[in-house]
């Protein structure tokens, strides 16, 4: 998540955003609804979410620990702790091993997925944030928010085997089961393509929005889909870097996903939107959907197997007063108030 990922969601949850907490007629509008609500609580905040492909449980990242959730009963069964400040969860194809991304200690925590236990850490570079598994070489990717660079793992060995300097400050990666990386340059409005074999950056794009943070890919059709502000989505081509459709998108977001069944893509928008896009074609789009959700749920998780999206939102409290050694206080959130949102058909 962005560096001031809070207190632009602060001025969204609080500013122009509340003109769409009212409008149930947009979910009429399209075929997504908000299915469910589990109020799951807790204290602090939140970042980024992911659905394990192999057990179908939603992994969230909650400050020092990572919650596990059953997305059958939309209860917690299992909480990693001994973290420091997390981002993202990713999941090695042998159906065992996870990843976590713990900004606040610089390295990477491997856990078994069975037992939801830490079985080692990683050093990584500063802050890591992004983080992905890449396929075809079996190796683990963390991007650094801080320090502009990637670490690459080898989940072999768990041993970290290069350091890749990158163009600006990386958000959220992807890959193409091919053996290419992508991630957004969130300083630089640019897209970087990095060869996952010999670690190396083949071409930075500019996409022409501002300040890219979500991404998502369609593999068959070779196209990446990163969300900016501005309300803006770019469609990519991952071969060329050609920007193929910049559909409008909601205010705010922080995560993509692309659905190959649906040909849909999607943009989680703190304002409390989810704008659905159809892929008419490679090249050409049209939004399908504006679905209400909570105002907040700038984050969610794509289940590949069903379908459905999870978001993530609460409540927040007043904004205490600014101070000279806190000049941006983040609104509290609401003790108890933290949900996960449940959309399908």
């Amino acid at each position: 998540m962005k560096k001031d990922a809070w207190q632009r969601l602060a001025g969204i949850v609080f500013g122009t955003a509340l003109a769409f907490a009212g409008c149930p007629a947009l979910s009429a509008q399209g075929p997504y609804h908000v299915q469910d609500k589990w109020k799951l609580g807790g204290d602090g905040g939140w970042d980024y979410l992911a659905v394990d492909p192999q057990s179908g449980l939603l992994y969230i990242t909650r400050g020092n620990h990572v919650i596990v959730v059953n997305t059958t009963s939309g209860k917690l069964v299992a909480d990693i702790t001994g973290l420091k400040g997390t981002h993202g969860v990713a999941f090695d194809t042998d159906g065992k091993t996870g990843y976590i991304s713990d900004g606040s200690s610089n390295t990477v925590a491997v856990f078994d997925r069975a037992s939801s236990k830490i079985t080692q850490t990683i050093p990584a570079g500063t802050n890591p944030d992004g983080i992905l598994f890449e396929p075809t070489t079996r190796t683990v990717w963390a991007f650094n928010g801080r320090s502009k660079n990637a670490t690459v793992i080898d989940a072999a060995t768990k041993q970290v085997i290069a350091t890749v300097p990158l163009p600006g400050k990386p958000e959220f990666p992807v890959a193409d089961g091919k053996g290419s990386v992508f991630v957004n340059i969130e300083d630089k409005n640019e897209i970087a393509h990095l060869d996952a074999k010999s670690h190396t950056l083949l071409a930075d794009w500019p996409i022409g929005c501002e300040s890219p943070s979500g991404h998502a890919i369609d593999i068959a059709n070779n196209r990446l889909f990163a969300v900016c502000d501005g309300k803006k989505m770019a469609v990519v081509d991952a071969g060329t870097g050609k920007v193929v459709a910049s559909p409008a998108i909601g205010e705010g977001p922080d995560a993509a996903a692309f659905d190959p069944e649906s040909h849909n893509a999607f943009s989680s928008n703190g304002e409390g939107t989810l704008t659905v896009i159809h892929q008419d074609s490679p090249d050409a789009y049209s939004v399908l959907q504006d679905l209400p959700t909570q105002r907040s749920a700038r984050t969610m998780a794509l289940d590949p197997k069903t379908g459905k999206i999870y978001l993530v939102a609460a409540e927040f409290g007043p904004r205490p007063a600014a101070t000279p050694e806190n000049p941006r206080p983040r609104p509290p959130v609401v003790p108890g108030s933290f949900v996960v949102i449940v959309v399908g058909k």
